[in-house]
């Protein structure tokens, strides 16, 4: 048995940091990361990969944009006034979430339950409004069928729309936990990747709202 097994098993419980980071030298000699770091670095790889799979659908609709296939063009399709209505629930939403952000650093239930619960509502406003849209679309017979422009723009707001609606869950998710448990530290991190999500998912959708929608009325 090796003398840091017998300190280990003998000598009582083994100091904070001890075998860790205590008389670490070089690459890897402290052992594997926390539990914590673990998580916040496969979430950021998750992110990112989130936005490379949106920069293709980005490139995909750029490339697509004027193949109507002698259906309507973005012009004529779009309700700029509704998705600026959309647009303004989502960054509402992203902003309650913020304010959340500060009640869950004050460790206040109530607040924090309150500003989940407001910008909980903001997003499903948006979803609902994406739906509708796309409800109208369909009606009209310009679903993603009826030419690669379409394909390439339900494909893209569609992805995003079931994104929001993902983190919808996670948001009542997220709640639950820190009613049902309180503070921790490990709910206090699951809280910081969703308000990082939610806030990726507030600049995607100023991308598709400024090169889809606006530049959509322009040309």
């Amino acid at each position: 048995m090796s003398a840091y097994s017998a300190y280990s098993t003998t000598a009582g419980p083994i100091p904070l940091g001890y075998g860790e980071h205590a008389g670490a030298h070089g690459h890897g000699a402290g052992g594997p990361a926390s539990r914590r770091i673990v998580i916040g670095y496969g979430f950021w790889i998750f992110l990112l990969s989130d936005f490379v799979m949106f920069s293709c659908f980005f490139a995909t609709y750029a490339v697509l944009a004027g193949q109507t296939a002698g259906g309507p063009s973005a012009k004529q399709i779009f309700e700029l006034p509704t998705v600026a209505i959309e647009t303004t629930c989502l960054l509402l939403s992203s902003f309650v979430c913020g304010l959340a952000s500060l009640a869950v650093a004050r460790t206040s239930q109530l607040w924090t339950q309150v500003a989940l619960l407001v910008s909980g509502l903001f997003g499903f406003a948006f979803v609902l409004l994406e739906v509708r849209e796309f409800a109208r679309l369909f009606a009209m017979g310009d679903g993603p069928q009826r030419s690669a422009f379409l394909t390439a723009f339900f494909s893209l707001v569609g992805c995003h729309g079931l994104h929001v609606s993902l983190g919808l869950l996670w948001l009542g998710t997220i709640m639950a936990q820190i009613y049902a448990k309180g503070f921790r530290r490990s709910i206090r991190h699951r809280f910081l990747c969703f308000s990082l999500f939610w806030h990726a998912l507030d600049i995607i959708w100023v991308a598709i709202f400024s090169l889809v929608y606006l530049v959509g009325e322009v040309l």
